[in-house]
């Protein structure tokens, strides 16, 4: 039996000629979706498999469907006769600029057997002397292979015992799942890396909780005592307790170990001296078996000494091994003559977190999903370790300098937003439900975010829109809580919670504790942030508005109950007429200030023309009922208007907790919600408005009816039903129905929507797109929510939040 081990992401050339068995070894050992025939090429091409003059084409046909196979890390062969060199040249190109590995399999079946199988084909009609031609070709190339390029070699002379199998790659490690703990750049600091193992809880080379330990490499160079450090982490590696991967020292230590002639600099003359009086046995071999980077955890980990982009994952080259062990430079140096390096996780978007070292900073921090842990300990500042899963940072302070740096050590660049984050036709999996964006709304949304928008180290969050309850059959009535009510009823809700619909402006509020505080949580130092439903700071100065609800939250004792140093809090800033005061004047005013002129006066003529035995009764009627209905239209927005100065005359009605340290509050239940918010509103009764609302069975639809009806009559608004328990991401009940007063509905639909003709009309009005969208929206924040506590980066929420802004575009009834 012929064994062929083959790398599982690799590209595998079958070499043979015109009649070798090519294809029916292709069949028996890979799957068709695997396996790129030139014979299928050309036929797509030219409806004929054996037209030569179709050949280029299909070969760069070929080539390029190989590359996306490749790209996207599936097994490809490329079944073809392949005995020319550059034929195999183009293949082990494609292999390389993927970073997979190009495998040969040669089936060198005698030529009296080709021609024979060749004859008997009907669809061949060249002779014998193509077959020999191609046969001494394969018997030049041979030997040639591994020269060019392909990492392994199988020669097949019987394809009917030859048994395929296939090996993981050395730095995929997937199936280790930790937990682990990752140590920074060590540089022979044995003292400082026994200190710091102690302080995660080892002992000697185990821990007590079977953790792994990972070294990002460089374990040698500039520090005092190398010997030790490689004599600790090659017997931990031996015992199965840690993994390594290999720094630029090692690689650079290791060519010297084998007569390279390499500079001795960087510290590599003290490890040089360090292992001549206390040499470490074994060592040569240790350092060649380190591999550039491991792939951890199911893909969800990434360990590399210098970093590993995306693409560079789980992939094997050269080109891979040098971007892992010395990273990517832009090609210029710095004042103090060394390179300046490409910040590739400044660009990074991949799922795994990367944790890498080499390039030495101040502190560890987190940018878009990868960390470096060179804290600088050999040179007078920390030893960093991280424990995985827990995100847990751990470090101990050098003893004293061991090297002097060569230039200051460098803080790491922040996080940074691409536009293609968000730009261009998206489809987003939240983790409750796929949402797709078309491009038209996202270009909507990118003009707000970069115009109007803050900083988006705060916009962690936007508001969802919300639904209306089911049209209401209920006469007079556009809305009615007994639809809200049957609405909740048919997706299983028994117990709902009926809140007071406060009429102001949507803010969301974000308040630290302390400016260091927000730092921590939002990478920018401040008192947090007051924004609108699309983002916009709602104040000029949020800082009056700021302290007033730092000093509730502390009266409140919120702080310490949700354990938290920020907190952020959905409500409603009133009156309306605070930011909404040239919308009040324009919309509604002017349409109440012309009416107030003219309805009298047109009544006035009419009762004239009556005097004058004129038959103008009908349309005095409707011309009073007019008058009525502006009249009911003026109340309606005047009452949710009255003068402020400053903080002065505002009123804030908090409604739920969004979010703390750990905390997502958007999926808790609404009585949790109302608990906390009503300790807010206690601490400070002056600032902060009570939210006035029942809970019922969805059942009780006279005592809810009965409540909306005093609420809307005193003035309210209307309602928002919510179901107790409050609503899945992932399930079908909406998280809210608003079901709005008679009166209110006025200003949405005009002063004249309650006549018959206009509500039957309006009775027709479709829901669907607008359910859908406050579901979509709704999943959207509970996930960007989900994202940002726990710790991912700012792209990831920032694409949600972008998201929600973008369904605000969709062309839906904005009366809705």
């Amino acid at each position: 039996m012929t064994s062929v081990v083959l790398p599982e992401l690799s590209l595998v050339a079958l070499v043979g000629i015109s009649g070798s068995g090519k294809s029916t070894f292709a069949r028996t050992h890979f799957k068709p979706t695997q396996v790129l025939s030139s014979d299928a090429f050309r036929a797509m091409l030219a409806d004929d498999e054996n037209d030569q003059s179709a050949t280029a084409e299909a070969f760069d046909a070929l080539h390029y469907v190989a590359g996306k196979r490749l790209k996207a890390g599936r097994l490809t062969v490329v079944d073809a006769t392949n005995v020319q060199e550059h034929a195999r040249a183009s293949l082990v190109k494609v292999a390389r600029e993927h970073d997979v590995l190009p495998v040969a399999i040669v089936l060198d079946t005698d030529l009296d057997t080709c021609w024979e199988r060749t004859e008997a084909r009907t669809d061949r009609d060249f002779g014998k002397g193509v077959l020999v031609r191609q046969h001494r070709a394969l018997r030049k190339s041979v030997k040639r292979l591994a020269q060019e390029g392909f990492r392994k070699v199988f020669v097949v002379a019987d394809p009917s015992t030859v048994e395929v199998s296939y090996q993981k790659l050395y730095n995929d490690r997937k199936e280790l799942t930790g937990p682990f703990d990752i140590f920074g750049d060590v540089h022979g600091c044995y003292d400082e890396l026994v200190a710091l193992m102690g302080k995660l809880g080892w002992e000697g080379t185990t821990h007590p909780e079977g953790r792994t330990a990972v070294f990002v490499g460089d374990l040698v160079d500039r520090g005092p005592n190398a010997p030790a450090v490689l004599r600790l982490v090659m017997e931990m590696v031996a015992a199965g307790t840690a993994l390594c991967v290999s720094g630029n020292h090692e690689a650079k230590l290791l060519r010297k170990l084998r007569g390279r002639n390499v500079r001795v600099s960087h510290g590599l003359a003290e490890t040089l001296e360090q292992l001549e009086a206390s040499p470490v046995e074994g060592l040569e071999g240790f350092l060649d078996g380190l591999v550039s980077h491991y792939v951890l955890d199911g893909g969800n980990l990434v360990v590399a000494h210098a970093g590993c982009k995306e693409a560079f994952q789980g992939r094997a080259s050269g080109r891979v091994r040098a971007f892992c062990l010395y990273g990517e430079t832009t090609g210029e140096t710095d004042e103090y003559g060394l390179p300046v390096r490409y910040p590739w996780a400044n660009e990074y978007r991949g799922r795994a977190m990367v944790v890498y070292g080499h390039t030495p900073v101040p502190r560890a921090e987190w940018v878009n999903n990868t960390i470096c842990l060179d804290t600088g300990c050999v040179f007078g500042g920390a030893m960093t370790a991280l424990r995985y899963p827990e995100r847990q940072l751990v470090s101990v302070p050098a003893a004293r300098e061991y090297y002097a740096p060569a230039r200051p050590l460098e803080t790491p660049r922040g996080e940074g937003l691409l536009l293609t984050d968000v730009t261009g036709r998206r489809s987003i999996d939240t983790g409750y439900g796929r949402t797709t964006v078309s491009a038209e709304s996202a270009a909507a949304a990118l003009e707000v975010m970069s115009r109007f928008a803050l900083d988006p180290r705060w916009l962690r969050w936007l508001p969802p829109t919300m639904a209306p309850s089911s049209t209401s059959t209920v006469e007079g009535y556009l809305e009615h809580p007994a639809q809200a009510l049957a609405d909740y009823a048919k997706v299983g809700v028994t117990e709902v919670v009926c809140q007071e619909k406060h009429m102001g402006s949507r803010a969301v509020i974000l308040v630290a504790r302390t400016p260091e505080a927000a730092e921590a949580a939002f990478g920018i130092a401040g008192p947090g942030a007051v924004w609108t439903r699309t983002g916009r700071p709602f104040f000029a100065d949020a800082g009056p508005m700021l302290d007033r609800v730092r000093a509730a939250v502390d009266k409140a004792g919120l702080w310490e109950s949700l354990g938290t140093g920020w907190v952020m809090f959905d409500a409603e800033i009133m009156p309306w007429s605070a930011k909404a005061l040239g919308l009040i004047r324009d919309r509604y005013a002017s349409v109440g200030a012309a009416a107030g002129a003219a309805l009298p006066r047109a009544l006035a003529v009419l009762d004239a023309a009556a005097g004058r035995g004129l038959d103008v009764a009908a349309l005095r009627d409707r011309i009073a009922t007019r008058a009525g209905h502006m009249e009911s239209f003026r109340r309606a927005y005047r009452q949710y208007c009255w003068p402020v100065d400053g903080l002065e005359g505002l009123r804030v009605a908090p409604f739920a907790v969004l979010a703390a340290a750990g905390l997502n509050g958007v999926t808790r239940p609404n009585d949790w919600h109302l608990e906390h918010v009503d300790r807010l509103v206690a601490a400070d009764p002056e600032l902060f408005a009570p939210t006035r609302r029942i809970v019922a069975n969805v059942a009780d639809v006279d005592a809810v009816t009965d409540w909306w009806l005093a609420l809307t009559a005193n003035g309210g608004e209307g309602m928002v039903v919510k179901p107790l328990a409050g609503a899945d991401p992932a399930g079908r009940v909406q998280p809210g129905l608003k079901c709005r007063g008679r009166e209110y509905l006025r200003l949405i639909y005009g002063p004249d929507y309650t006549l018959p003709a206009q509500l039957s009309k309006l009775r027709r009005r479709g829901l669907g797109r607008k359910w859908h969208l406050a579901r979509a929206e709704y999943q959207l924040g509970a996930a960007a929510l989900d994202r940002f506590v726990a710790g991912e980066p700012l792209w990831r929420t920032h694409e949600l939040v972008f998201a929600i802004l973008a369904c605000e575009s969709e062309p839906v009834d904005p009366r809705l």
